[in-house]
């Protein structure tokens, strides 16, 4: 089965937080064979550069031999690395420009960042703000993320069940060959008939393709819901869906998503099925 992403886009700073990203990155293309792009944001504004001429002298030299190391490993894994720096105020807005710019399928970045005075942040809010605004679907990797070898879970919302989102699930783990598993959170009991009819409807079709595939229904908080079953069948891969809207009503990832991409102990694709912006 093939992977279902063609043009994956490493998002990265090259500091410590960004090594499982990294190092997702360059297997899931020497697995499937697939090119990879990336992009190294650099905070830059005149006013920085105008002020401070030095500090971004620095920046500048960090930000080239960073990009030869990214070069150096893609080259010494045999990785075909296309690899921009891009500069601006905001580094969300230079991924998402350079995901839009490549017509890229998929992200790959890291969870979190410097910890700082935002310590007690679960998802840095620059990774949250990429996933709010990107064009695609974004695979958010812990520092200890590896390639998933166990299983892939899906969380599935009873009350808007996404086909497309199960049926990327169902390939990835096709590609893997691990077995995938179907779980809707309904919020109250009294929801959980609903909560099986609507995955009732979606297991023939990841059949097809395959996969080993088992549904389950609980109920309580989605996020809790979600990790709890990871932990107890062991899937160390999580796909979720992200709400689309106007980018003013998503400036932010909602506190489920933050939670759960905050808790999960392996790497988490938000699944993103619309791309208009």
């Amino acid at each position: 089965m093939d992977f279902p992403y063609r043009r994956p886009l490493l998002a990265t700073e090259h500091g410590e937080f960004d090594v499982g990203a990294e190092a997702l990155a360059f297997a899931l293309a020497r697995r499937h064979a697939l090119p990879l792009d990336a992009v190294l944001p650099l905070p830059s504004n005149p006013e920085f550069e105008a002020t401070a001429p030095a500090q971004a002298a620095r920046a500048e030299a960090q930000a080239a031999t960073s990009r030869i190391a990214l070069q150096q490993q893609a080259a010494a894994q045999g990785v075909a690395l296309d690899l921009r720096v891009r500069r601006g105020p905001d580094l969300h807005a230079e991924i998402v420009a350079e995901a839009r710019e490549r017509t890229s399928d998929l992200i790959v970045i890291r969870r979190r960042g410097q910890r700082g005075f935002l310590a007690n942040l679960l998802v840095g809010e620059m990774v949250s703000r990429v996933i709010a605004h990107a064009p695609c679907s974004v695979l958010v990797a812990p520092r200890a993320a590896q390639l998933w070898r166990a299983g892939v879970l899906v969380g599935v919302d009873p009350e808007a069940p996404g086909a497309g989102m199960v049926a990327h699930a169902a390939r990835l783990a096709a590609a893997g060959g691990v077995p995938l598993t179907l779980l809707a959170v309904a919020a109250r009991e009294p929801g959980l008939a609903a909560a099986e009819q609507s995955l009732s409807a979606l297991l023939p079709p990841a059949r097809a393709l395959g996969v080993q595939v088992r549904a389950e229904v609980r109920h309580g908080r989605v996020a809790d819901a979600l990790a709890a079953a990871a932990r107890e069948c062991g899937a160390d891969l999580l796909v979720v869906g992200r709400r689309t809207g106007p980018p003013v009503r998503r400036a932010l990832i909602g506190s489920n998503a933050t939670r759960l991409l905050g808790a999960a102990t392996g790497p988490v694709l938000v699944h993103i099925e619309n791309t208009s912006p």
